[in-house]
């Protein structure tokens, strides 16, 4: 693996892990930490994008379905919806 992928997956996965509140620092590092090594450079971009939304819209995707923004349309929205901790 280059030196270059493995840089952007820690940054991927600093982003996830510090987000401001301590639960969805536990539910997004958690989830990329699980797919972050089967996740080709699209998904990788895919995930970064995801990771841009706010704390507030993720968790109201995640727990009650409400599409606020455009979270929907994400790939990885799909992935992240099923996903359990």
């Amino acid at each position: 693996m280059s030196e270059k992928l493995e840089i952007y997956k820690k940054k991927i996965l600093y982003r996830a892990s510090y987000r401001g509140t301590k639960e969805m620092d536990i539910l997004l590092s958690s989830f990329v930490k699980k797919h972050i090594n089967n996740l080709d450079d699209k998904l990788l971009k895919e995930l970064e994008k995801f990771l841009e939304f706010d704390d507030q819209t993720i968790l109201n995707y995640y727990n009650h379905n409400i599409v606020d923004k455009k979270i929907d349309k994400n790939s990885i929205s799909k992935i992240f919806k099923n996903f359990k901790v």
